[in-house]
């Protein structure tokens, strides 16, 4: 049986204090994601802070978002709800064990035409 990802999971590996919301809703205002969205980036903060990260993790809004951090700049308290986005995607990737790539792989998947976003995107998969 896997184990549940927690909300001091989330928080550790974002790095970011969701208490600090006041749920004033500008990072949702600014989503350009937030039509496709099952729960919207000011929802994403409050359901993290108050532990249903399960919910989140079946949600397709965990993949609805485009990491552009359009939230991050609209927050007037720097929550950075984009990161928590991307921590619950990040446990996720753990807990499936999908965790497989291996820093000295990169350079053999370099080509010309890869964008740079790709090669950040893949050291985000690295096995700790």
């Amino acid at each position: 049986m896997e184990a549940k990802i927690s909300k001091e999971q989330i928080i550790q590996i974002s790095g970011v204090n969701p208490r600090k919301c006041m749920r004033c809703g500008k990072c949702s205002a600014s989503c350009p994601s937030y039509e496709e969205m099952e729960y919207h980036p000011h929802q994403f903060v409050y359901m993290v802070e108050n532990g249903e990260i399960e919910s989140l993790v079946n949600s397709p809004s965990l993949y609805k978002c485009l990491s552009c951090f359009a939230c991050i700049e609209r927050c007037p308290r720097n929550v950075e709800p984009a990161k928590l986005v991307e921590a619950v995607r990040t446990a996720v990737v753990r807990q499936q064990g999908n965790n497989h790539l291996k820093a000295e792989q990169i350079p053999q998947m370099l080509d010309e035409d890869l964008p740079q976003q790709a090669i950040v995107s893949a050291f985000r998969k690295y096995k700790k």
